[in-house]
């Protein structure tokens, strides 16, 4: 039984779940383990604002459940923190953006109500890249997110991943149990390889997009960031379900995947794709995907070599798909209704809309905005937007012959380690790379997971990742449970925060 509050943020979902049901230690006590810890670790930069107050509530009302022998739901007791992506009433939603400073909406995301009413307690709102966009964390306009971990012998501040880099930063530090994150390219899986932690995107629409900040319609998916298998497969069973306020979701039953985890992988296939094997892939990544080969056959899997021929051209396909989409939902910021308004003297209407969009939104947005524009725009629509969706279908075409062979897929989750802040800011081209390994499964709706395998001769993560047939979470599920009892992966980042 923990008998300090250092050891109480030592344990994952399932460990406080059944720790608070069995009665070992309170939801409060828990929550005020957590709550000091966030407040430790402010260096990290994890949260934009954090909530110690709902926490708290939470927990005493999880514990006022227990008292009366009442069901404390799948989150019950466990704190968490919450992506500022998703919309949570009276708790300002920034979508680290500037643009959006200030606003508390009226009303509650899907999502972030789904785990409230599964008995889970908010820590507060995590930083991420603003509007979701990048992939190492440094685009939010409330400053950098540190990752926890350090290259061996340096101080330097290593990149937590993006966009749910506060999300991955915030449990990898042992500063949040779990947390939620959204993947429209990578944004999960990424930030988990590169903190070291798991996160699965599920199938698209498999969690409801009402009330998350829109950045590409067609693409966003969130799901959980967590230490375990177990722990993504708990929270994502209380994250998911039906909602008819969006209308891409899915009309399914929810399966219940923390019941259904099964390590033995007799009978399955794990199909290995031949165009993964990319020109700048580190040779670590690349001995930690024949690793996790041979751990998959010892689970009792066959492996099989497949190929996704039209990989090469995912990358570009998703950077011209996710921008013309990102440029739509963004038009709704314009200093009108909410959030910041920026309103020079003797302006009209326009000059408003600009110098609001000018002032609200950063570099990297106005960017995937312009180029959105570009590729929408009368001349250039066919050239790029068409044939962008053409690409997608046949990537996704790809996959759907694939899974002919096979019943999962195994790849890198990233073609190198995290690297320092900073220094990929110059190059935007090398920065997109990052998401080489992500974007396919996000472009056919897939779902997909990041487990972590080993860790570098500098000391880092490494993640493999793990993509499954369309619903079938349990087998992407089964697959990383697998992998994370061979790997044994239970290194943490040293405290220096």
């Amino acid at each position: 039984m923990p008998e300090t509050a250092n050891d109480l943020t030592n344990l994952g979902v399932k460990e406080i779940r059944d720790g608070v049901a069995g009665g070992d230690f309170t939801a409060r006590e828990v929550a005020e383990s957590f709550n000091a810890a966030v407040a430790a670790a402010a260096e990290l930069n994890a949260f934009i604002v954090t909530t110690p107050d709902h926490a708290l509530a939470a927990a005493d009302a999880v514990d006022a459940k227990r008292a009366k022998g009442e069901d404390l739901g799948k989150m019950g007791g466990v704190p968490i923190g919450m992506k500022d992506l998703f919309a949570t009433h009276g708790v300002q939603t920034t979508a680290a953006s500037h643009i959006l400073e200030g606003f508390k909406p009226q009303y509650e995301s899907t999502v972030s109500q789904n785990l409230w009413d599964a008995g889970a307690g908010m820590l507060g709102k995590l930083n991420l890249d603003q509007f979701a966009m990048g992939s190492s964390n440094e685009t939010s306009y409330f400053g950098n997110v540190n990752s926890p971990w350090k290259k061996d012998g340096t101080n330097t501040a290593m990149s937590p991943g993006g966009s749910s880099g506060g999300s991955s930063s915030a449990v990898a530090a042992r500063i949040a149990p779990a947390a939620t994150g959204t993947d429209t390219g990578g944004s999960i899986r990424q930030p988990a390889a590169f903190t070291g932690i798991c996160g699965i995107k599920p199938t698209y629409g498999r969690c409801s997009r009402w009330g998350v900040v829109a950045f590409a319609s067609s693409l966003d998916q969130a799901g959980p960031m967590a230490r375990s298998v177990e722990d993504c497969a708990i929270m994502l069973e209380a994250m998911a379900g039906f909602d008819p306020k969006d209308a891409t979701s899915l009309q399914m039953d929810v399966p219940n995947w923390e019941a259904a985890l099964d390590a033995d992988l007799k009978g399955k296939k794990i199909g290995i794709p031949k165009e993964y094997r990319m020109d700048g892939t580190d040779q670590a990544i690349l001995y930690s995907w024949e690793q996790g080969k041979a751990w998959l056959r010892d689970a009792g899997a066959e492996i099989v070599d497949i190929s996704l021929p039209h990989t090469k051209y995912a990358l570009p396909a998703y950077y011209i798909i996710a921008p013309a989409e990102a440029s739509s939902n963004l038009a709704r910021y314009d200093g009108v209704r909410y959030g910041l308004r920026d309103l020079p003297e003797g302006a009209g209407l326009q000059d408003m809309y600009a110098a609001t969009r000018a002032a609200g939104f950063g570099d990297e947005v106005k960017r995937r905005v312009l180029i959105g524009t570009y590729v929408l725009s009368a001349g250039f629509y066919d050239a790029y937007y068409t044939q962008a969706q053409k690409i997608r279908t046949l990537v996704a075409q790809d996959f759907e012959k694939a899974f002919g062979q096979c019943d999962a897929i195994l790849a890198p989750t990233t073609p190198t380690a995290s690297f320092p802040l900073g220094s990929l800011n110059e190059d935007p081209l090398t920065m997109y790379l990052n998401d080489v390994f992500a974007v396919p499964a996000s472009l056919a709706g897939l779902p997909a997971m990041s487990v972590p395998a080993t860790i570098n001769e500098d000391g880092l993560p490494l993640g493999l990742q793990i993509v499954g047939k369309p619903f079938d979470e349990q087998g992407v599920l089964n697959a990383g449970l697998a992998i994370q009892q061979r790997a044994g992966f239970e290194a943490k980042p040293d405290k220096w925060w």
